[in-house]
Parts: C-alpha cells; structure tokens; sequence
C-alpha cells in the first residue's frame, strides 16, 4: 500500500509540470530595444472544469455545492472568487514576468503603463482548480492565450503565444483552489520569461 501512495505521489508530481507552448504567430525580436512592456488581463473567454464551463455557471455551482455542505460557506467562497484575479493571480504572473524577464534585460513591466509601445494580453481561456486532500493532490492547470500587441493599436497583434495547462502547486499542502491557480498563472509567466531572454541573447 505504501509502495502505491509512493508511486501514485510520484508521478503526480512528474505529470503536474508538464506544459504545452505553441507559437503562433511572430518571434520575440520586437522585444530586443523594449524598456517597458504592459500588461493587460482578459477573462472574458474564460471556461472552466473538464466540462468548460462558463465562469457563471462554475461559480453558481460551487457556491450551492459549499452551501450544501456549509451554509454560508459558498457564499464566503464566492467573494475570494471574485477577488482572486486582482489579488492573485494577476500579481503572481507579473512577479514571475519581471522576475525572469523584466530584471535580467531591465525592462518595466506593469498594468497600465501606457507609455510601452507594446502590450501584452494575457487571455485565460480554460482553467481546472485542482484538489488537495493532504495525501493526494492534482495541480491546478491554466491554459491562456498571450498576444503582443501595439499599446496603440491593440488589432495589430504582433506575436502569439497558446500555452496549456500550466501546472499550479506548492510543496506541501495548499488547500487553496485561487492559491493554486496563481501558481498556475506563475508557471506560465516564468516559462515565457525565460523565453524571451534565451531568445533575444
């Protein structure tokens, strides 16, 4: 029995980094001269669960299921649901961003900044919350589409990025589902960063 929980822990944690990066569209070369770069976020394609459901329907049923279990809980849940993109995720994937990019080639890297000549749009299309139960656990997993554009002509994209299922965990337990999906937003913006340095070296 301990061979198994061994085993199955094992590759859980094997499985839970792997991630699928496609460019689409363009190469990083824009990047080379850029001091500044923005950052704007997009949950408006959002789905969710193997289902893909819509962020709607996901909320409405995790908030009867909490209910069910714990009146009043699910409506607890909702409000750190609600919160969760300005609070964690967002910052999580623009701390990993200039961690790996923005420090190693001095660039600025902000919501908001309006003087880049570039934007980046970081469109979370699917997400899977993940479990904990302390023994065994499943990663969150984010997939997002990331398109540079101009900052002032937002049509005009000049690369495109798919990335899928960014795997998000912490050593330990972490009981969190938002928690663990910023993980996932940093995995996705750590891979990227280190991209875009190894490819403009």
């Amino acid at each position: 029995m301990k061979k198994f929980l061994f085993a199955a822990l094992l590759f859980a944690s094997v499985t839970g980094f792997a991630q699928d990066v496609k460019i689409k569209k363009g190469d990083f070369s824009f990047l080379k001269d850029q001091k500044e770069l923005n950052v704007e976020f997009d949950y408006s394609h959002l789905k969710l669960m193997k289902e893909n459901l819509t962020e709607a329907q996901y909320v409405e049923k995790r908030v009867n299921d909490l209910n069910e279990k714990d009146r009043g809980n699910g409506n607890i849940w909702k409000k750190k649901w609600v919160a969760a993109p300005q609070m964690i995720w967002n910052p999580k994937f623009l701390e990993l961003l200039t961690k790996t990019y923005g420090k190693e080639k001095d660039v600025t890297i902000e919501e908001g900044l309006a003087t880049a000549k570039y934007t980046l749009i970081v469109d979370a299309v699917w997400i899977y919350p993940g479990w904990d139960a302390a023994i065994m656990k499943q990663p969150a997993k984010v997939s997002t589409v990331l398109r540079f554009v101009e900052t002032s002509n937002k049509s005009n994209v000049i690369m495109e990025i798919e990335t899928e299922e960014a795997p998000g965990d912490q050593w330990g337990s972490n009981f969190s589902n938002e928690s663990r999906i910023g993980e996932g937003f940093a995995k996705t913006a750590k891979t990227i960063g280190k991209m875009i340095v190894k490819k403009l070296k």
